[in-house]
């Protein structure tokens, strides 16, 4: 159940980074609540998490998950650069990630 509550939080952090693109500097109501929200879910998934998995573990997959979505979803909504050498660092990432996830005890 930890790596659930992880994974969720970190599809929330995705949220929270792709809504303060919409806030407009939370000047915009309804993005604002919507980010502010993503970021309290995003927190207590995580601190469930950290109830059985190691802190340096689940805040870099955490971290992680957030960083390779916000980027992956900033090439398809936003037109930003999709080149190869991005795309690879993307992939290393992601390699940690599963790293962490398969040699992590649990």
């Amino acid at each position: 159940m930890p790596w659930l509550f992880l994974f969720g939080a970190g599809v929330f952090e995705i949220f929270w980074a792709l809504g303060l693109k919409y806030t407009d500097g939370f000047t915009r109501l309804w993005p604002s609540l919507g980010t502010a929200a993503s970021m309290v879910i995003s927190f207590i998934l995580l601190g469930l998490a950290l109830r059985d998995l190691p802190l340096g573990t689940a805040y870099a997959i955490w971290t992680g998950i957030g960083t390779v979505g916000t980027a992956v979803l900033g090439m398809i909504l936003f037109g930003e650069p999709s080149d190869a050498l991005r795309l690879f660092c993307i992939g290393l990432i992601l390699a940690g990630i599963v790293g962490l996830k398969l040699f992590t005890p649990h």
